[in-house]
């Protein structure tokens, strides 16, 4: 609190950015420890929590008051008017130290409270196991074992401590691997396919420069090569331009020489680094943010942004490399979520959308295969919210053990069990577990099935755009279908009792009054079911994207009327995708 001058600034303005005869809304700014809220003359509450805020910017005094323009790293922008500029400096000065916190200790996961005992605190951070996930996949196995050579961080410090290796490899040679691999992250494996006995193993470049090489490092190599005894030869997928990993050899790091290793092919696919991505992204949000561009100018800086180019390159990569589990690839394995998401005060070089490019791809998924995952667009929606929030513990930190250390699963919660407390929320009504099942999801990535992500950069832009959700719509009308099969179910039920009954008089009047013809929900459920009959173009002409000429959504029209799974499961927040 002692960041905190003005509490409260009356008559502010909240300005609506994208209209162009700047209408706004008066209310009150108020200033806590952790939000920033504002409440207009209707009495609407917009909360901007302080970890969302990637800039506050004091622009220049006009006749109507201090501008204050607020960007948050989800995505939404705030520009207020203050009427005196010594409250305006006051609230920019208290945002601009309370949105940079200098440790860990300071973000707001360690002071949220979502009332739960110690006990339910454990059981939220339990819900993902780990070693269960391999387990499923069929390891360990004859072909792979876990390895303690990690167990206490020695090898590599950004490395969680249980890891799968070859049964052959020996503990010298994971030594002398991760000694010629940079920050000590040897080839390790991420994904087994217990049919097809293949395997996805991580590691990060080589220390090879121009010329050196490790015997240790080619036979970890080898030993993963004979591990996948169905294939003949292995790749190696470097996932950087060419140029870059050239470059890279002149500070001594570099990629493998293919003499030196036996039965590998390789492949670069071209992701350009953090820099190029946060430069692209902040372009995008440059073109997206301007005011009265017509549609020409838009589609035009949208290319010049390169942003969805760079998320085709990622699709392409991710045409090798098919699964990804958050928890295990991104969490434990080390991404650097602190750094790249701008959670401390630090170097503002390190910070770069990469988790977002992650999740921007999987939307792409859904949208070009609705019905394969089990969650909707609000669950990656919300995935993103909390990635910069740190409301959660799950993002905090860079590494394993650096998490250990703070010891998240102490002091703060879990984001998995706050999801599923409202996984209705988040489940997809087009989702068929057999739409998929033994299919591999093969992603068109040309060009044109690339599309402008607009409930990510515009969810907080309500008077932008006004569209109804579809699938809002198409939850709803699947409750009510549930509501009128259960109503049917019991008037099944009564006409099969009355029909044991002799007397025709006492039957009829019986039925009669067991049908209530006037009940407004079995009427509400009738037209629904009526609705659902007719074709779907007129039901969801609203929708963003969607007319009676092209509407993907009506050919699912048929899988409403089906019975849908008890219990689906979203533990891990990824969709079954098998092989």
């Amino acid at each position: 609190m002692e960041h905190i001058r003005t509490t409260k600034v009356e008559q502010v303005k909240l300005l609506d950015r994208f209209s162009t005869s700047n209408k706004s809304l008066t209310g009150t700014l108020y200033l806590t420890a952790t939000h920033l809220l504002f409440i207009d003359s209707h009495q609407k509450e917009t909360w901007i929590l302080h970890h969302h805020i990637a800039s506050v910017e004091k622009l220049s005094l006009t006749t109507s008051g201090c501008p204050l323009l607020i960007q948050c790293k989800n995505f939404r922008t705030v520009h207020f008017i203050v009427p005196r500029e010594r409250d305006c400096h006051d609230i920019y000065n208290s945002l601009l130290q309370l949105s940079k916190q200098a440790k860990y200790e300071d973000l707001y996961a360690f002071a949220y409270n979502p009332k739960q005992n110690d006990l339910e605190r454990l059981h939220g951070w339990q819900l993902i196991d780990l070693a269960e996930e391999y387990k499923r996949m069929g390891v360990p196995n004859s072909n792979w074992q876990l390895s303690d050579a990690n167990r206490e961080y020695k090898i590599c410090e950004t490395y969680p401590r249980e890891l799968y290796v070859p049964r052959i490899a020996s503990k010298p040679i994971i030594v002398g691997s991760s000694k010629f691999r940079s920050k000590g992250r040897f080839p390790v494996l991420s994904y087994y396919h217990q049919e097809k006995e293949a395997a996805i193993c991580r590691c990060s470049q080589p220390l090879s420069g121009f010329s050196a090489r490790c015997l240790e490092d080619e036979h970890l190599l080898q030993a993963i090569s004979k591990a996948n005894p169905a294939n003949r030869y292995m790749y190696v997928v470097d996932t950087r331009p060419k140029l870059n990993a050239m470059a890279n050899r002149a500070a001594g790091k570099g990629y493998e020489n293919e003499d030196n290793y036996s039965n590998i092919r390789f492949q670069f696919v071209g992701i350009e680094n953090i820099h190029v991505m946060r430069s692209s992204l902040q372009k995008l949000l440059e073109v997206n943010g301007t005011k009265g561009l017509c549609v020409s100018d838009f589609y035009s800086g949208l290319e010049s942004s390169g942003w969805l180019r760079h998320i085709k390159a990622v699709m392409d990569a991710a045409i090798f490399l098919a699964k990804v589990l958050i928890e295990k690839d991104w969490i434990s394995f080390g991404h650097k979520f602190s750094e790249r998401c701008g959670h401390l005060d630090g170097d503002p070089k390190e910070i770069s959308p990469v988790f977002a490019q992650f999740l921007e791809c999987v939307w792409h998924l859904t949208e070009q295969f609705p019905q394969a995952f089990e969650f909707n667009e609000a669950f990656l929606l919300q995935i993103h919210e909390h990635i910069h929030s740190c409301q959660f513990g799950n993002f905090l930190g860079n590494c394993q053990k650096e998490r250990e250390e703070l010891k998240l699963k102490e002091k703060t919660y879990s984001l998995w069990p706050f999801l599923l407390d409202d996984q209705k929320k988040y489940l997809n009504p087009l989702y068929n577990s057999r739409s998929q099942r033994f299919t591999v999801l093969e992603p068109n990535t040309v060009s044109f099935s690339f599309k402008f992500w607009r409930n990510m950069y515009h969810q907080f832009d309500r008077t932008l755009h006004p569209r109804q959700s579809v699938f809002n719509i198409i939850m709803n009308m699947s409750e009510q279908n549930k509501q009128l099969e259960e109503d049917i179910k019991d008037l099944e039920s009564k006409i099969k009792q009355h029909k044991n009954k002799q007397t025709d008089g006492i039957f009829t009047k019986e039925l009669l009054n067991s049908v209530h013809p006037e009940s407004s929900a079995l009427k509400t459920s009738l037209v629904l079911k009526e609705q659902t009959l007719l074709p779907m173009n007129d039901a969801l002409r609203t929708i963003e994207g969607s007319s009676p000429a092209d509407n993907r959504y009506s050919d699912y029209a048929e899988e409403f009327s089906k019975s849908e799974p008890a219990v689906v499961s979203l533990e891990y927040g990824v969709a079954r995708m098998t092989c």
